[in-house]
């Protein structure tokens, strides 16, 4: 599937995306009685900025296509010049051609790969930033950890890192779990694949892991299962052995002080494109999301992969009905069938659940103009571009393919970047349309909004408006360009505006699934 604007001028009152399409996208609110040049329209009614209208008629039961693909069926016979929303379009059952490796084609790399500033680290792996973290094996320690990250706050305490200006500083990433849970069961071992990741991160120069002493989580079988090591890089303690809070607290600064000075004796040095693993976010997402942001990003995205690099596409129940674009693009059977397992997975837990998968879109993303996960999928799955897709990964598990990947998340962005940054990425690209503020310790979000509105509305929490593309004034591509040497330059250690303001810390939301007891 391919976002082409076939009308992106100025003037237009509409988008049409396919040919084939049953609906026009508003490019600014139409009101009853507007002509549309397009489909020779009129319209009915109110309909909204990035809403759909109705540009053929449709009977009752009538699959209905926006980007030349079915985002729903028609609840009643809707007539030509209507809005097309929640009122009248539903979700339904249709089969999927998934045509596994259909759409496959040797990868296209660069003879000279782009470049950046990053650190190096012992290992050879590149990081984009240079943290020392303090992490909790349950959430009894998360107190004690956030009193040793403050201590070294900028903002507090200036002179405590007054000595370590290569360092980036000091976070500490809390979270609600770590006991009262299956000590052999999936959620731990989630768990444990989640912080073992941050533990063994790139971007992190130390990490101290603060415990409780009694709970499920034992930091020793942590890092048993995850095959690491304590040493002058990883240091662990628990209140409990230590001696309570107060005692915990000033051990733990001690410990990072001495991380600390280790840690000051580094510099960048100009490395490739292909060390960058970027993690792919869209949230608060509207009806422009898959016209102008997402495309642009998947373009930026075809760069990255031509140039060595991998992007991870995740939030599995948002690319529900558009995975078979995705199985078309798999290098092997075995990779699109691993895809088709995790849709499966999702549809069992949400009948376990008594859930739906279409409870998303959101309300924000409903009032943006998306109607059906359908709708929302086919837009999302933009952002990976149009190369291979080359392996398919469990939450949270280390990424090791080059290229384009999937790693199965939920849909929620903190609970999906989190898992996406514990398998490798060192740097996140979010889209948005309604407007986001996140960040995402120890890597840097870099944020895209779908139309100028939000742009200047939101402006201090943007990196870059892709509504030009809608606005006629830059091309996908163009914009696709402009994200990738975003890319580079915040990896060299420019900031995104996320952390100009200081997110990333209560932001890191490891997935809970399974049962508390």
């Amino acid at each position: 599937m391919k976002s082409v604007i076939e009308t992106a001028t100025a003037n237009s009152a509409t988008v049409r995306l396919n040919p084939v399409d049953d609906v026009l996208i508003a490019r600014h609110q139409l009101v009853a009685g507007m002509q549309l040049a397009d489909g020779d329209v009129t319209v009915r009614g109110l309909i909204p900025a990035g809403h759909k209208i109705a540009v053929k008629a449709l009977a009752q039961g009538q699959a209905v296509r926006r980007y030349g693909q079915i985002i729903g069926f028609a609840k009643r016979d809707i007539e030509v010049g209507e809005h097309v929303h929640v009122h009248n379009l539903a979700m339904g059952d249709f089969a999927r051609d998934y045509a596994f490796g259909a759409d496959a084609k040797p990868t296209q790399r660069v003879a000279q790969p782009a470049t950046f500033l990053g650190i190096r680290r012992p290992d050879g792996r590149i990081a984009t930033r240079h943290y020392i973290g303090v992490l909790t094996s349950v959430n009894c320690s998360a107190t004690a950890a956030r009193a040793i990250a403050d201590y070294f706050r900028r903002d507090v305490h200036p002179e405590a890192l007054a000595a370590f200006p290569n360092v980036d500083g000091v976070v500490a990433l809390t979270h609600g779990q770590g006991c009262a849970v299956d000590s052999e069961g999936e959620a731990l071992q989630m768990l444990r694949r989640t912080l073992g990741g941050y533990a063994r991160h790139a971007n992190f120069a130390g990490v101290l892991m603060v415990g409780l002493g009694c709970e499920t989580n034992q930091i020793d079988g942590l890092l048993q299962e995850q095959h690491l090591q304590t040493g002058a890089r990883l240091k662990t303690m628990t209140i409990q052995a230590t001696g309570g809070t107060a005692r915990t607290v000033a051990a733990g600064i001690e410990a990072i002080k001495v991380m600390l000075g280790d840690a000051n004796e580094v510099v960048r040095e100009r490395v490739d494109a292909s060390h960058l693993v970027i993690g792919l976010q869209c949230g608060g997402s509207d009806g422009y999301s898959g016209i102008t942001a997402n495309p642009a990003l998947g373009a930026a995205v075809d760069r990255l992969v031509a140039h060595g690099g991998t992007a991870i596409l995740s939030e599995t129940p948002e690319i529900y009905g558009a995975e078979h674009l995705l199985t078309r693009r798999a290098v092997s059977k075995e990779v699109g069938d691993k895809l088709i397992e995790r849709i499966h997975w999702w549809e069992e837990y949400c009948a376990r659940m008594n859930a739906d998968l279409n409870n998303n879109p959101s309300a924000g993303n409903k009032a943006g103009g998306l109607t059906t996960i359908l709708e929302k999928s086919l837009g999302a799955v933009a952002k990976g571009g149009t190369t291979n897709l080359v392996d398919v990964y469990r939450y949270a598990e280390h990424v090791s393919a080059r290229g384009l990947v999937f790693m199965d998340t939920p849909g929620y962005d903190p609970v999906s970047a989190t898992g996406q940054v514990a398998g490798g990425a060192n740097l996140i690209c979010f889209t948005t349309g309604r407007g986001s503020a996140y960040g995402c310790a120890p890597s840097p979000s870099l944020k895209f909004s779908t139309n100028t509105a939000l742009w200047k509305r939101q402006e201090e929490d943007i990196d870059l408006n892709c509504g030009s593309i809608l606005d006629g004034e830059k091309s996908v591509d163009e914009l696709g360009q402009e994200i990738f040497e975003l890319m580079l330059e915040t990896a060299s250690g420019t900031l995104s505006k996320s952390e100009v303001h200081g997110y990333g810390q209560n932001e890191f939301v490891p997935w809970q699934i399974g049962a508390i007891t």
